[in-house]
């Protein structure tokens, strides 16, 4: 962005985009690209994203001096993109002016929690690229042909996605996201090793978990992880070490009552793990 235009993590002055290239045929182009909005739309249910909108930029049909390649190639491209739409059942809807110069796209709108729209996901068409860069493939009659290359980018920009998410979230994230899913929160020295004990058996579990080891009350410590938003916390005193059990509390929900390691750790485990990708691309 320029001089003026920065904006937290929805405008930085460089960012991250996480952008793929499939080359593929002119046969196989509506099926690549039915499988990257399947992506999107996961990626989008993963994160909690339910209320977007979806737009088909399509060129300005007043304007053909701002766009490269032929009509023929621009008609393709706009036809194999609404085409998998509506395979997809996707509500779309088309805008005229808003294809990139090279080829028309395929865009994801997010409202950020002030109702501001961003574009985050997007998929787009390119004729031009393979073109100019003299790209070749081999057909099954051993002809050569230009392929055409579909851009992905399921998150966009990256720091911008971040920033809507966290917007989303009010920073509670979901449990694989976070860095620290647990806090050990030990009420005096005495009680220490045997929460990193515990801490021990975490780790090998998958559970990202940290001791807190400062002299501070129970209430200090309990009221400091609250405000990080770590999701579980685990009080550790004399009756903990004794029967070796954990007072299990949860972030903005309070006490949830006396819970064992095992327990603990199978209540965990299904929500540390990243939700697993739809057959349709797996």
């Amino acid at each position: 962005e320029q001089h003026g235009e920065l904006h937290g993590l929805a405008r930085t002055r460089s960012f991250t985009q996480d952008d793929a290239h499939i080359f593929c045929t002119p046969q196989q182009v509506k099926s690549e690209f039915i499988q990257v909005i399947h992506l999107v739309r996961h990626i989008c249910s993963v994160f909690g994203f339910t209320d977007y909108q979806v737009q088909i930029a399509l060129r300005d049909p007043h304007k053909p001096q701002a766009y490269i390649g032929s009509q023929e190639q621009w008609t393709q491209a706009e036809k194999a993109i609404q085409e998998a739409v509506q395979e997809t059942a996707l509500p779309a809807k088309s805008i005229e002016g808003e294809a990139a110069f090279y080829g028309p796209k395929l865009d994801f709108i997010v409202q950020d929690a002030w109702g501001r729209a961003w574009q985050l996901g997007t998929v787009q068409l390119d004729h031009q690229l393979p073109q100019r860069f003299g790209l070749t493939y081999t057909t099954e009659t051993n002809q050569k042909e230009t392929p055409i290359i579909i851009h992905r980018a399921p998150f966009g920009s990256l720091e911008r996605f971040l920033s809507i998410l966290l917007e989303h979230t009010a920073g509670k994230l979901p449990l694989w996201l976070l860095p620290q899913h647990l806090a050990l929160l030990p009420i005096a020295e005495s009680h220490i090793s045997y929460a990193q004990e515990i801490h021990h058996h975490l780790t090998q579990a998958h559970i990202r978990a940290q001791v807190d080891t400062r002299p501070e009350k129970i209430g200090r410590k309990i009221r400091d992880a609250e405000m990080d938003k770590i999701p579980y916390m685990l009080l550790i005193g004399d009756q903990e070490v004794t029967h070796k059990t954990l007072a299990l509390r949860q972030q903005g929900k309070g006490d949830q009552g006396s819970i064992t390691l095992p327990a603990l750790i199978q209540k965990m485990q299904p929500q540390i793990t990243f939700p697993s990708s739809p057959s349709s691309f797996s």
